[in-house]
């Protein structure tokens, strides 16, 4: 039976995929971005685009890290690994959350064109769409063999280091089921991770369904709908290795393995599609109302003593690029973002 809050999520959903649609058919090109770049969900790339940008993250993990005094670091995409390892405690459950990892992402992109000769936008996984469904998350084309990101670890492949600290280095044992057995990133050795822990091993996963409730289309539709960023923000990122899952710890469990580590989660290609997904529901709820644009709230660390996150507030990228204010990323039409999603 049609319920009265069905009803309601039903007229939820139509406005933010309305607010959405506005974000590339109405609005002109910006002042001070001479074009937009279009962030495309993966499953509308044509099979050519899907392994352009493959092969573009291929490259990110074969280039020479900039700085090569980091530690264990062996390549850009390790320079990328590192920095959230660095920063997870002071850029989660804090309201930098949101600006934080969509510079991030945004700089990781930058790379893949910048120094790799793609010529596209950073992906987005829309797990709402897999969720939505019937089927297993595991069939999502993100996990394809060939034009995605390779599927599930096989069971008894990977075995956590001897003695690992799991409470300190936030590891759920569980996920960490083995090794991924096909697909680019098969054969890859990540050197950060799991956790805190520099170690050499390869990328794991556990893709797990029951994640699919925090990631569906209701679950969306009832962030975007709160009227303040803190409150979206919480109710989108939800609290690390708690029962209270959300989106974003949704997103990390459903993959699994390395992906659902609150420290080493870059190491899995598909966090940066993940996190643009969250971008883009943040920019949904954005579009909204005219005030939201620049609005940010929360605290500065999850323990005290702390600070106001503001407008002002610095946004650390360590050496990956110059620190700027919070307020230069808000708005994904200006620079230094200059993208939109399709």
């Amino acid at each position: 039976m049609f319920s009265a809050s069905s009803a309601v999520v039903a007229l939820l959903l139509t406005a933010t995929s309305r607010v959405l649609a506005q974000d590339v058919e109405t609005t002109p090109t910006p002042v001070g971005c001479e074009t937009l770049l279009q962030r495309r969900e993966w499953r509308t790339l044509a099979d050519s685009e899907k392994l352009d940008y493959i092969n573009a993250v291929k490259c990110l993990q074969s280039l020479p890290p900039l700085d090569p005094t980091l530690t264990a670091a062996q390549s850009r995409f390790d320079e990328f690994h590192a920095l959230h390892l660095e920063k997870a405690d002071l850029v989660h459950v804090t309201g930098e959350f949101l600006p934080w990892h969509r510079y991030y992402v945004k700089l990781y992109e930058d790379a893949l064109r910048n120094e790799c000769g793609y010529a596209g936008a950073n992906p987005y996984w829309a797990w709402e769409q897999d969720a939505d469904s019937a089927s297993s998350i595991s069939g999502s084309p993100v996990f394809d063999p060939v034009t995605g990101f390779g599927g599930n670890g096989g069971p008894g492949t990977y075995s956590l280091p001897p003695d690992t600290d799991i409470t300190a280095n936030r590891i759920d044992p569980d996920a960490f089921v083995g090794c991924v057995q096909d697909g680019p990133f098969k054969d890859y050795t990540l050197r950060y991770g799991p956790g805190q822990l520099v170690t050499d091993h390869c990328l794991t996963r556990n893709i797990r369904d029951d994640s699919a409730q925090f990631l569906d289309s209701k679950a969306m539709a009832e962030a975007t709908q709160l009227p303040t960023y803190e409150e979206f923000r919480i109710e989108l990122e939800g609290e690390p290795i708690t029962p209270t899952h959300k989106m974003h710890d949704g997103g990390h469990y459903g993959v699994g393995g390395e992906m659902s580590n609150f420290y080493s989660s870059p190491g899995d290609p598909l966090f940066y599609l993940h996190h643009s997904n969250l971008d883009r529901v943040w920019r949904m709820w954005q579009l909204m109302l005219p005030d939201r644009l620049y609005e940010i709230s929360g605290r500065s660390t999850v323990d005290p003593p702390y600070v106001n996150v503001t407008l002002d507030y610095p946004l650390d990228m360590g050496n990956l690029a110059a620190t700027i204010p919070i307020r230069d990323v808000m708005d994904i039409w200006s620079p230094p973002n200059c993208y939109t999603y399709v």
